[in-house]
């Protein structure tokens, strides 16, 4: 695979991801939403078919690893660093261009639900706005040391799973078996840790859409949570980094 080819498969595969992950949490939030209160059971299907989709779409063009803790995760396992960059940048970007698509999609939406006299008459201009949880995770007890530690074991599992169950031939990106199975695993994972965290589980799927959130102009949408920011992405980091290490000791021949 070129660095042109990973840089732009990983722009469009993260893109997908967060249009059809964001766009279930937004389906499910924002009044007057068709699907407003289905639920968390609605919320994990969805982010599980948003992976699959993403990575059947863009497997062949840059293995589909849509999140920098499996690329992370990858590079241990091989030893090679020299393509981390495009991967990172085509993730950050393409989770960006994602969140921005479900801003326009529910655009009538975002405004009706900031402008009801019920949410825009509790302003969270310090903390979490009310629309923050269809962009990036928060916690719903702040502990520092146990969302990093949650955060740390849903990564584990999601790269472990990537690294013994869903890779091509040539180890570099999910195989096609392999997509539906980490699918089910995001799935598994949401509905069994993803009630702590909201299970960012991905570096860019937090943090590109949280700085879309801070750039967009929404009414009352209040703050972006900067300070619990850093725990979705050095979380899901060493979540992958130590997959790596417990596949090179335990699966590796």
């Amino acid at each position: 695979m070129s660095s042109s080819d990973i840089f732009i498969g990983e722009i469009i595969g993260t893109a997908v991801l967060i249009l059809l992950g964001g766009g279930v949490v937004a389906a499910v939030v924002l009044k007057r939403s068709k699907a407003q209160n289905a639920g968390w059971v609605a919320i994990t299907f969805g982010w599980g078919f948003a992976v699959m989709t993403a990575v059947y779409m863009t497997g062949s063009l840059s293995g589909a690893h849509l999140n920098p803790a499996v690329t992370v995760g990858i590079a241990l396992k091989d030893g090679d660093w020299s393509q981390v960059p495009y991967y990172f940048a085509g993730q950050l970007l393409g989770a960006m261009i994602g969140a921005a698509l479900v801003w326009i999609a529910y655009y009538g939406h975002f405004q009706a639900h900031l402008t009801d006299p019920e949410t825009a008459s509790k302003p969270a201009v310090e903390g979490p706005g009310p629309v923050l949880g269809i962009f990036s995770t928060g916690p719903e007890i702040r502990n520092v040391w146990q969302n990093l530690a949650t955060e740390i074991i849903g990564t584990l599992v999601l790269v472990l799973a990537v690294l013994t169950q869903g890779l091509n031939d040539d180890g570099k990106g999910l195989n096609v078996l392999g997509g539906l199975i980490v699918a089910f695993v995001v799935v598994g994972i949401g509905l069994s840790l993803g009630g702590p965290t909201g299970y960012a589980i991905n570096p860019a799927r937090d943090l590109g859409p949280r700085i879309v959130h801070a750039l967009l102009p929404l009414p009352n949408k209040g703050g972006s949570d900067w300070g619990y920011a850093w725990i979705p992405v050095v979380g899901p980091l060493i979540g992958g980094a130590a997959a790596a290490g417990i596949y090179s000791l335990a699966f590796a021949g």
